[in-house]
């Protein structure tokens, strides 16, 4: 829309715009361009400052009212910067004065063209993203699951810490995203990242970002993960596994709300929200040194426990059925899901791997059943060989932490094939634990 009172300019940008590539209303006054905004929808606006009825600020304020989403671009003769300015505080994308050549003219349409095209493949991406990782969603109705919902719109308009406590593939992060979505940050950035997948070596420039030359390989200036983090949420994952010269920089962080880059001397304020996860006992790492108590202290002023999926067995069906649904990425009657028979089977499961463990099988059946429900026949093989464990254990009575942790970590080898590495991402642990948990076993094995 061109918005002037001039009529040598209306006839114009009548004949020019056009010649462009932009289909243009034409507005006398003010008045004219505000009953235009209310009946149509334009990409942008050309609006003089001076017109009849109403002045070009109220114009861009009364667009900026009903459709955020349209540029505006100011047409003065009064070349100041106070004008400039103003324009600018209602919301202008940017101002030309006149006498403008149509080539400048050309050139800002082409920014505002491009800022729009930029913004819709933002969207695009957001959905896709949004697509792929899914809304933050807890499945379950036990007590335990409908106390964690009760603690998650508790805490998360504020900005507390918060520390999520629970076994491995429980679904700690799903959590720390539900704090991020219910939270006044919902709009900003999240960004998780796993403390125990990071070298040594490399985890303070992650966090913090580093300055070209820091160090050998840094060629570029990188900025951190905190600082991508700004004004959102922050979910170190496995905070267990941080070593212990980075939670001395952490704790440095967490108090004062400042970062330094590797090789600057110069700090930067972040306004970032911390969630922390792990499935250790920090209490047990303070006592044996392993964890700093001072910063325990300071991130968990709120704590968060999941539930094993043991515990809540019940959820089990529905789990398995959003799952599926998930997986085949649209929603069907729940009957037609998962045969009675296959429940069966998922019902008499310990599930040492808690949900993610679910997730891989039905991933795996919903391979093998094609469109159709699921049957017990199209679970895994594994799964029956895991329930008569599960009876031996029963029989044999107690088993202890490390023994169940060790059958945990055998399991997902042979899922894997042999794989460490993905055995390591699967149970949610760093591949140097996984190692270290393998070599405490066989050192057991030749003292005995």
């Amino acid at each position: 829309m061109f918005a002037d009172d001039e009529p040598s300019l209306q006839e114009l940008m009548k004949l020019e715009l056009p010649r462009l590539g932009h289909r243009v209303t034409v507005c006398p006054d003010g008045l004219t361009a505000i009953a235009a905004l209310d009946k149509n929808t334009y990409d942008c606006i050309l609006v003089d400052l001076d017109m009849p009825g109403r002045d070009g600020i109220a114009v861009i304020a009364h667009c900026k009212d009903v459709s955020p989403e349209t540029e505006a671009v100011v047409l003065t003769g009064k070349s100041s910067m106070e004008t400039a300015i103003a324009a600018l505080r209602h919301g202008a994308f940017d101002y030309l004065t006149k006498p403008c050549k149509l080539v400048e003219l050309q050139a800002l349409l082409k920014r505002v063209s491009d800022k729009r095209q930029l913004t819709q493949k933002c969207r695009a991406l957001q959905h896709r993203v949004q697509s792929l990782e899914g809304t933050p969603r807890l499945i379950g109705n036990t007590p335990s699951m409908q106390k964690v919902r009760l603690l998650i719109e508790k805490v998360a308009p504020s900005n507390s810490t918060v520390l999520i406590l629970g076994e491995t593939g429980t679904g700690k992060e799903l959590v720390a995203r539900a704090l991020h979505e219910q939270s006044t940050r919902a709009n900003n950035p999240f960004v998780a990242i796993n403390c125990g997948a990071l070298p040594e070596t490399l985890i303070e420039s992650e966090l913090f970002g580093h300055r070209k030359g820091a160090f050998t390989g840094a060629d570029d200036h990188r900025v951190g993960l905190f600082e991508v983090a700004h004004g959102g949420s922050i979910f170190l994952d496995e905070i267990g596994e941080l070593p212990k010269s980075m939670q001395a920089k952490l704790l440095r962080v967490l108090e004062s709300g400042e970062i330094r880059r590797v090789g600057e001397n110069k700090t930067t304020e972040v306004d970032v929200r911390v969630i922390c996860a792990t499935h250790r006992d920090l209490q047990a790492m303070v006592a044996e040194e392993e964890f700093r108590e001072d910063l325990m202290y300071r991130i968990n002023p709120f704590e968060i426990h999941l539930p094993a999926l043991r515990e809540r067995i019940q959820d089990v069906p529905n789990l398995a059925k959003h799952l599926l649904a998930r997986h085949r990425g649209k929603p069907q009657a729940e009957e037609a899901l998962i045969a009675p028979d296959a429940i069966d089977v998922l019902l008499s499961h310990v599930w040492p791997g808690n949900v993610r463990e679910l997730a891989n099988v039905i991933e795996h059946a919903t391979i093998l059943c094609d469109a159709g429900p699921i049957r017990a026949e199209h679970l895994p093989q594994q799964l029956t060989s895991r329930q008569l464990q599960g009876a031996a254990r029963l029989r044999r009575g107690a088993i202890s932490l490390r023994d169940l942790e060790m059958e945990a970590i055998q399991e997902a080898l042979e899922r894997n094939d042999g794989n460490k590495p993905k055995a390591a991402e699967e149970l949610g642990i760093s591949l140097k634990t996984l190692y270290n948990k393998l070599n405490q076993v066989s050192n057991l094995e030749q003292s005995a």
